[in-house]
């Protein structure tokens, strides 16, 4: 089919690639036209693996387009995906100018019935004003279908391929039979339902997976004090098919460009229809502490942190992306500055972005070595396998004082009990050998 998407962000590209991938003819739409020839070059501007080598092999073969958006963007295509942003604003309402302002282009531009699918994370309601805007400035026919999508970054093509389901909303039959046909190649249970429900499955389902991270959080700092271990516990409650062994991994709580937007969307799309939605509104709460958490275990260890040197290591808000969005990293960052701290900082790819969102201060490193160098406390915030896999020894040998405090539980407490080193993580054991802080 020839297809169109709109928007080259995260989702956007994910999207286009993939739909190349399996045989249709994609055209890529963006109005950053710096954006548009990165792209014509085969290079991506996000991290996401797999992601440059998908694009450079469907460009090769023709089935990939990246364009500027203009008046012919829209000619001879059958399926237009709408996949631009919709950023938080201050009140936790998504912001969705671009969306209608796309609505209003596509309706503007296209020459032949289409079908509108929706892969912007949109409240409940917004595909029908979409058909609202479209067929009061066009008397071509159109559909409009909600088609969320549910892609981790860091495994956004593995998702793409081997997702659980594909969910479609659909006011007509037709309309969801195409788009299912479309998606066939993919190989994986479709779902179709009306509109509203497809667009609330979406916000449905980031807010129950962030639910199950703040509770898992929850129990861990309960853990702590009762001599519990978190991941004996998470393991033993995983086990159960009812709870199942996702989204367990005690830490310092979840960040990236769904779960916090879509949690406090989810609050205010409840409170629009005066709802009041206590459990979610407690999640976001639990989560906003767990990011500070590692701040206050450092103060309870050293006392002050004035003049101490702390190196971070990792910042993404997750592995295998470059995403700094709701980083746990940025609100650690601006603690530790605040109470005086000297920061050093290292990630594996995510420097550049960081340096736009963390505060002037902090000094960035090239390597681990580079960043615990002198360093009286370590903090682990992102769980890179290079992080996991630097040997404890290291530590030791490099640091002014080997202390660690692991927001993501990387070592077993059996490897820091050897070591000698000291350790603080989430949920288990602290080993304290009572150290002496040299003087600042």
């Amino acid at each position: 089919m020839n297809i169109s998407v709109v928007g080259t962000g995260y989702v956007g590209l994910v999207t286009g690639v993939c739909l190349a991938e399996i045989g249709h003819h994609v055209t890529c739409v963006d109005v950053d036209e710096a954006k548009i020839a990165m792209l014509q070059q085969g290079k991506s501007p996000i991290y996401e693996p797999g992601l440059e080598e998908l694009m450079k092999s469907n460009l090769q073969k023709r089935n990939l387009v990246f364009q500027r958006y203009k008046d012919t963007s829209y000619e001879s295509v059958e399926v237009i995906y709408i996949s631009v942003g919709t950023p938080q604003q201050h009140d936790g309402t998504a912001d969705l100018s671009y969306i209608f302002q796309a609505a209003e282009d596509i309706a503007y531009k296209i020459t032949q019935p289409a079908i509108i699918v929706t892969k912007s994370t949109v409240p409940i309601g917004t595909n029908r004003k979409i058909k609202k805007i479209i067929k009061s400035k066009t008397s071509i026919p159109v559909d409009v279908v909600s088609n969320p999508e549910f892609l981790r970054e860091g495994s956004a093509i593995q998702d793409t391929f081997r997702g659980d389901r594909i969910v479609i909303g659909a006011d007509h039959p037709e309309a969801a039979s195409v788009i299912e046909d479309l998606n066939r190649p993919f190989g994986i249970p479709v779902f179709k339902t009306d509109i509203e429900s497809a667009e609330m499955i979406k916000y449905g389902s980031n807010a129950f997976l962030a639910t199950k991270i703040s509770f898992i959080n929850e129990i861990a700092n309960i853990c702590e004090k009762v001599g519990a271990d978190i991941e004996d516990v998470a393991k033993g409650m995983g086990m159960d098919q009812r709870i199942g062994n996702q989204f367990l991994k005690a830490g310092i709580g979840y960040g990236g460009s769904c779960f916090p937007k879509d949690t406090k969307a989810l609050v205010q799309i409840a409170g629009n229809v005066e709802h009041e939605f206590h459990l979610l509104k407690s999640v976001i709460e639990v989560n906003n502490q767990q990011q500070r958490l590692l701040v206050e275990k450092a103060k309870e260890r050293f006392g002050n942190l004035k003049g101490l040197r702390v190196a971070m290591l990792g910042l993404a808000f997750k592995p295998n992306t470059d995403d700094m969005r709701e980083a746990a990293s940025i609100v650690i960052a601006e603690e530790l500055v605040r109470e005086g701290a000297h920061v050093v900082a290292y990630d594996l790819i995510a420097i550049e972005n960081a340096r736009h969102v963390l505060p002037m201060e902090v000094e960035f490193k090239n390597s681990i070595e580079e960043a615990i160098t002198g360093a009286s406390a370590a903090f682990i915030l992102t769980e890179w396998d290079e992080i996991k896999n630097f040997p404890l020894n290291e530590y030791k040998e490099i640091m002014k004082t080997p202390i660690i405090f692991d927001g993501r539980n990387c070592y077993s407490i059996g490897d820091v009990e050897i070591s000698g080193i000291e350790y603080f993580s989430i949920g288990r054991k602290s080993i304290n050998h009572n150290m002496k802080v040299p003087s600042k």
